[in-house]
């Protein structure tokens, strides 16, 4: 795939998730609840997450509705990850996106909720039905069975198993010195795990065999880590203009990065190598076109920002 058919593959799938992402987050949740959501979510973000779900469920030729609702949904759980992460009560950070966190924009009680109702709205994306209250559930244009593997992936990798569990793990550890193996844990559970469920999501929207599933699998894992090790990078080398959000958080806050574990140098090298066996994963799966999958692999790791 060359870079211009990427670009516009690119921006072709960045706009249907938009426009997604517009028709689903309400404007109109009660007492400014809405604002805050969308505030939190719309205009703003690399939207890696939705590009992964939708690029494994084209290299499958999956179901279409079924992988844009992922990918809103997957993009809603990060953004309400991202909102609470940056309260006082966690990482007490001011920017985000560019622009001021939602908790110094709306206050700290408005951003808890507006995080708890974009967490439940992610499963309700996820499950589309017609009206409760006014007749029995019946789903629409997304099989009741790929729902519920959707959801189950998704509860997964947001849960105590994967990015909860690995915040708390991280709020543990701030101050105290961590070995490359914990380190790489707590990686992988806190960002890894809803970049690899991402790609599994679309996948999950097609009807991958066993061996194109662990392939996707081990593609997600490798390029997961590879995005907090990069992000570990650009915390000491980027400025917060350029980054969105504040530079040098870590080592103010003193917490075990790949940068202050492996050495600058050594975190480079790392990264260059989980980028070498997301393609090598790629190369195993046998799909006859996972062009764009490989590019956002490379997407991941050259990233300044």
């Amino acid at each position: 795939m060359s870079a211009r058919d990427f670009d516009a593959w690119m921006r072709d799938r960045l706009a249907e998730v938009e426009r997604a992402l517009e028709r689903w987050v309400p404007a109109d949740a009660p007492a400014g609840l809405g604002e805050a959501m969308r505030y939190g979510v719309l205009d703003g973000g690399k939207r890696l997450r939705p590009l992964l779900v939708l690029a494994a469920c084209e290299a499958l030729a999956g179901a279409r509705e079924a992988a844009l609702r992922a990918a809103v949904a997957v993009e809603l759980i990060h953004a309400y990850s991202l909102i609470h992460d940056d309260m006082p009560c966690m990482d007490n950070d001011v920017l985000r996106r560019g622009k001021p966190t939602v908790h110094v924009k709306y206050g700290e009680a408005q951003a808890m909720l507006a995080g708890d109702a974009m967490q439940a709205l992610a499963f309700e994306v996820l499950t589309p039905c017609g009206d409760l209250l006014d007749a029995p559930p019946e789903a629409v244009g997304v099989d009741a069975a790929l729902q519920a593997r959707l959801v189950a992936l998704l509860a997964r990798a947001s849960g105590h198993a994967g990015m909860a569990g690995g915040q708390a793990i991280d709020l543990a550890a701030t101050g105290r010195a961590l070995d490359e193996a914990t380190l790489r844990h707590m990686h992988r559970c806190k960002t890894g795990a809803l970049l690899q469920t991402s790609v599994l999501m679309g996948a999950a929207c097609g009807h991958p065999g066993a061996r194109e599933w662990r392939a996707l699998a081990d593609y997600g894992a490798a390029i997961g880590l590879a995005f907090q090790v990069v992000d570990d990078i650009l915390d000491v080398t980027q400025p917060s203009a350029t980054l969105g959000k504040t530079a040098g958080k870590d080592s103010d806050a003193n917490k075990p990065t790949y940068v202050s574990v492996l050495g600058l140098d050594a975190a480079r090298r790392h990264a260059q190598e989980l980028r070498a066996a997301a393609h090598a994963a790629l190369a195993a799966s046998g799909l006859a076109d996972a062009a764009a999958l490989a590019v956002l692999a490379d997407k991941v790791v050259e990233r300044e920002n």
